[in-house]
């Protein structure tokens, strides 16, 4: 509690800009987000005002930061499974909890565990060598192939297209499982939060577009989604955040085929596929997630617009005009944009920030999003 406003402490582990927009959240009931960073330099680190530097895998670390807080939560799922149980050994509110929290961590208890609830997913399989990721493609390559633990924008995701493939990828000693490549015609998300209560909210399904195993944009809502899909989708993932004891917010990133919805990934914090709720939505999942870690009643999640498209801001070369300059002329042509930068150094490709618009018609605010961030991108 902090003794100066009679307010409860939330604690974020992790610096990164989804804690840095958790921070901006947090200012408007009252509190100000206590961060875990590793640097002062990090996203978060350079605007919160509590701010303690360490790491996520330093239990005696961990321990300090959490005392004086009324939660701890997370905005990346890194954290040793074996740190946040010692912390729950000793009394502190962890949400998401360890019981939950493997399942985003860890890809195959993941699909162990959907699989044992029945929810939809892709044929898979854990793999330890190049035989058997050759039996379980069958002859149809190419396959998926997922690093078990510590993936995240692409990283630690393989198209794998041959045994010779495979067994090189094996060398390098990672976990795996594999899964088949699903035929999507689309990817989609469905964000709910659930509190400690057990009260849930769900935002409208979103679509969201990859490119190099990056989200470059997302729209909300999913165009052309058929409603009868679309609350097929939020159900699932609500019944997915009682299942699995989540408390906070839940992204299920799914495929959408020709025969339905296949859940593809979970994550258990506030996500990019969330990002347009700033502006675009009633409550934002940063606000909702620590409302429903502080067990507060849950926000209105509906939309501000008909039309709301969030296209994130890559690094892009060095050099060329500069980044105030570019908002400069930005704001200038469109004065309705929103830009959120992370305050991070820019290297090419590197997410460093994203742009909301909204509007009534999806196609031209889709325009105008992927405008402002090649703009802020390029410079041209």
């Amino acid at each position: 509690m902090d003794t100066r406003t009679g307010l409860p402490v939330v604690g974020m582990v992790g610096g990164g800009q989804l804690a840095r927009m958790t921070h901006q959240a947090a200012i408007s009931l009252g509190q100000s987000l206590r961060v875990l960073s590793v640097s002062p330099d990090d996203s978060a680190a350079l605007v919160a005002a509590d701010v303690r530097i360490g790491t996520h895998t330093d239990l005696a670390a961990l321990r300090d930061f959490a005392k004086g807080c009324e939660a701890v939560t997370f905005d990346h799922e890194h954290v040793p499974t074996e740190h946040i149980e010692a912390l729950e050994a000793d009394g502190v509110k962890i949400f998401p909890g360890s019981k939950a929290l493997v399942f985003a961590q860890d890809k195959g208890q993941m699909r162990e565990r959907l699989a044992a609830l029945g929810a939809p997913g892709p044929r898979w399989r854990r793999v330890s060598t190049a035989e058997e990721i050759e039996s379980f493609a069958a002859g149809s390559w190419p396959v998926v192939a997922k690093a078990v633990r510590g993936g995240y924008d692409g990283r630690g995701v393989w198209m794998l297209s041959s045994l010779t493939e495979a067994a090189s990828l094996l060398k390098s000693g990672t976990k795996l499982i594999v899964e088949e490549r699903v035929p999507l015609r689309r990817e989609l998300a469905a964000l709910v939060a659930r509190s400690p209560f057990g009260q849930v909210a769900a935002y409208p399904v979103v679509e969201t577009v990859q490119k190099d195993g990056i989200c470059v944009e997302v729209l909300a809502p999913a165009p052309g989604l058929s409603e009868s899909r679309a609350i097929e989708a939020q159900q699932l993932a609500i019944d997915l955040a009682h299942s699995l004891g989540v408390v906070g917010l839940l992204a299920v990133e799914l495929f959408e085929t020709d025969d339905g919805i296949v859940v593809n990934e979970l994550a258990m914090r506030p996500h990019n596929s969330g990002h347009w709720t700033i502006e675009g939505a009633r409550t934002s999942q940063f606000e909702q997630h620590l409302r429903a870690v502080l067990d507060y009643p849950m926000g209105a999640t509906t939309l501000t617009a008909p039309a709301v498209v969030m296209a994130n801001v890559l690094g892009g070369e060095p050099g060329g005009i500069s980044i105030d300059e570019r908002l400069h002329h930005l704001f200038a042509t469109d004065p309705g944009a929103r830009v959120h930068l992370y305050g991070k150094q820019v290297r090419p490709g590197r997410k460093i920030g994203h742009v909301t618009v909204l509007g009534d018609d999806m196609t031209s605010v889709r325009a105008r999003a992927a405008r402002a961030a090649k703009w802020l991108q390029e410079g041209s």
